[in-house]
Order: C-alpha cells, then sequence, then structure tokens
C-alpha cells in the first residue's frame, strides 16, 4: 500500500452546484470569489473568465441589491463554471438569484427571518435545481449561540452550523453544503473536525479573511492542508486580499502538495547554495512564468548541483542538474539523456515542457465533469 493511500476521504453525500458534483467521492473543487460589484457585467464577466482560465471550478459573487442580482442574468450567459449567489439577510435577494441562473445559493438561513421567508427561498431552489451553502463565520455566530459559550468556540461554530441544517432539513430541503470558517486556524480546523464527525453533508474548506498573499496563503495551507491530510473537505477557497487568480493558484497547491489533485507543471526546485552550477532561482522564474499557462499535470525538477539532482530527476518527467565547466545533465523520464550549456537551459526546458504537453493533449485533462 503507497504511504498516499493514507488519505481516506471522509463519506459524504453528494450535491451538485451546476454541474460540477460537491462531495460523494467527486474531486475536491477549487472556488474563488469576485471582488468587482456585481452590477458592474462587464467587468464581473472579465474577472470571472480570468478565474476560469486559472482553473477555478466554481465562481462566488455577492449580491447585496437588486441591481446585482438583476444582472446574474446577463453574468452566466457569458461564463463557463458555475455561479454562486452570495445572499446575506434580504430572502428576495436569493429568490432573485435563483430566477436569474444562480446555480447555488450561499445563505445563512438565521439571518433570513421568519420560517415563512426560507421557505420561500427553499421553494425558490427547489423550483430551480438549486444547491445551497450554509456559511458560519466565527465573526457572525448567532447572539445566543454566543452568550452560550462566551466566545466562538468550535462548539459553537458547530451548534451555529447543525441549527441552521435543522431549518432546511425540517422543510425537506437537503441539497446543501456546509462551512464553518474562522480566521483562526486552530479554532477553524477544531470546528470542522466536529462537524465533520456529526453529520454527512460535504464540507466546504476554508481559512476565512486569512490575509494578504504570503500570510493567507500560510495560514490557509495549514488550516485547508490540515483538514484534507485528514480526509475532511469537499470543495476549498482560499480567501485572499489579493488578485482572486491567486486564490485559484494557491488551491491548486495545496491539492497538489497532498498528491490529491493536479494541474499544470509543477517544478521541483532546490534554493540553491554554493555548489549550484546554474542561477537556479533566475530559472525556476523565467520557467514558472513561460510555462504559466499550461494545464496538463507535469512536474519538473530543475536542481542547481548533482547532490540531490540526479535523485529527484528519476521521479519527474523532465529535469535538469547543475554540474561544472557549463555542462549540466538534462533527464527525461528520470533517465540521463544528454549535457546542455547553460545560456540554453530555459529554452530549451520549455520545449522539451511544450512537446510533452503536445504529446499528452487528449489523454489527461483535469476538468471536472
Amino acid at each position: 500500500m503507497s504511504y498516499r493511500d493514507a488519505i481516506v476521504r471522509r463519506k459524504s453525500r453528494q450535491i451538485h452546484v451546476g454541474r460540477v458534483p460537491v462531495g460523494g467521492g467527486a474531486p475536491i473543487s477549487v472556488q474563488s470569489m469576485t471582488n468587482q460589484p456585481t452590477s458592474d457585467v462587464s467587468a464581473t464577466v472579465e474577472q470571472i473568465r480570468s478565474l476560469e482560465a486559472a482553473g477555478a471550478d466554481i465562481v462566488r459573487c455577492s449580491c447585496p441589491d437588486e441591481e446585482s442580482t438583476r444582472a446574474l442574468r446577463d453574468i452566466v450567459r457569458a461564463v463557463k463554471v458555475p455561479i454562486i449567489a452570495d445572499i446575506h439577510f434580504h430572502y428576495q435577494r436569493a429568490i432573485e438569484a435563483a430566477t436569474n441562473g444562480a446555480a447555488c445559493l450561499r445563505i445563512n438561513p438565521g439571518n433570513i427571518g421568519s420560517v415563512k421567508r426560507v421557505r420561500e427561498v427553499i421553494r425558490a431552489a427547489k423550483d430551480y435545481g438549486l444547491s445551497m451553502r450554509i456559511g458560519v463565520n466565527a465573526g457572525s455566530v448567532e447572539r445566543h449561540i454566543l452568550e452560550k459559550y462566551g466566545e466562538p468556540t468550535p462548539e459553537a461554530l458547530i451548534e451555529s452550523a447543525l441549527e441552521q441544517a435543522h431549518i432546511l432539513e425540517d422543510n425537506d430541503f437537503f441539497n446543501f453544503k456546509i462551512s464553518v470558517k474562522a480566521s483562526d486556524v486552530v479554532l477553524m480546523v477544531a470546528a470542522y473536525k466536529g462537524l465533520a464527525k456529526a453529520c454527512d453533508y460535504p464540507l466546504h474548506l476554508g481559512v476565512t479573511e486569512a490575509g494578504g498573499l504570503r500570510s493567507g496563503t500560510v495560514k490557509s495551507s495549514l488550516g485547508i492542508g490540515t483538514l484534507l491530510l485528514g480526509g475532511i473537505g469537499d470543495t476549498l477557497r482560499v480567501s485572499l486580499s489579493t488578485d482572486p487568480v491567486e486564490e485559484v493558484k494557491v488551491g491548486f497547491e495545496i491539492l497538489r502538495g497532498l498528491g490529491i489533485r493536479s494541474r499544470g507543471v509543477h517544478i521541483v526546485s532546490c534554493p540553491s547554495c554554493a555548489r549550484q552550477g546554474f542561477d537556479v532561482v533566475g530559472t525556476v522564474a523565467a520557467l514558472e512564468e513561460r510555462l504559466a499557462h499550461l494545464t496538463i499535470p507535469m512536474t519538473v525538477s530543475i536542481i542547481g548541483c548533482v547532490v540531490n539532482g540526479p535523485g529527484e530527476a528519476q521521479s519527474t518527467t523532465i529535469g535538469l542538474t547543475g554540474g561544472g565547466k557549463n555542462e549540466h545533465m538534462i533527464y527525461l523520464n528520470g533517465s540521463p539523456a544528454y549535457k546542455i550549456g547553460t545560456q540554453a537551459v530555459v529554452d530549451h526546458v520549455v520545449e522539451l515542457v511544450e512537446a510533452n504537453v503536445a504529446q499528452a493533449a487528449g489523454t489527461v485533462s483535469d476538468t471536472l465533469p
């Protein structure tokens, strides 16, 4: 048995966000969210298309007003990925989003209002075939639950999520997933672990308000990665205060780092030292930029010297290991092939990768059903 078989996915029921299956053993999907005014159709569509190009499976748009929900009709028609409408407080916005083409509603049933209003939202979701996400955040737990626990604890988040799930269940609606996000990584992990034991609904993972690109990537990788390693999680979003495209890139890096799902060229590289036979840092930066458009999974090793180079190359499709006297070894499918000079390494590796991608095209795909 491979050590990677130690990751055993939690069994959950399956729902669909548009054409994308979530839970029930489906591939873990990567989500992001637009940060343009949804009412600005052209700007929102442009951003969603950028997210699609980066590999996003699902995109969420905030719908705070009627102008935003009305814009969904044109947005949905112009993009390929399913759109989640993010709804807070006003139940009518949820109904409008359903009629205008949203694939899923992100709601907090406790904020929607009376049971009658919740039923109207559920009726709209059923009529238009929508799923829902119950979104619990540590910063907005219901007052009566906070009074009970004194602060946002894992138990508080779990109780909030299950209370809201019961509202949907009592109205014969089960087509939903749940999230219990927090900006505190330890709190978030504990809450998800407890919720995973308490129900079989699909779980959407995320560290909310994680921060900027560097700090947010680290926090999200710790929290989401810990849960995925334990088999918990069916879809995810990395929340970063930066270009949303970066959220998608980091999401895929987390999945790839755990061997769960791969997209594009993965470069294994050393940090470089005095032994390096060529400029490793500059070479890797150039390759990342020139290979960023590729989507078919492939691993390339770029190692500055022979200490670890040959070993790393054995498990990669293409390898480059630094040597002395301006002679560096190219490895193909784990075996040494020929030597190359320093000036040619970037262009040559790009040509090799693109040739392998062209050969693999049509036989490998990362797209979800």
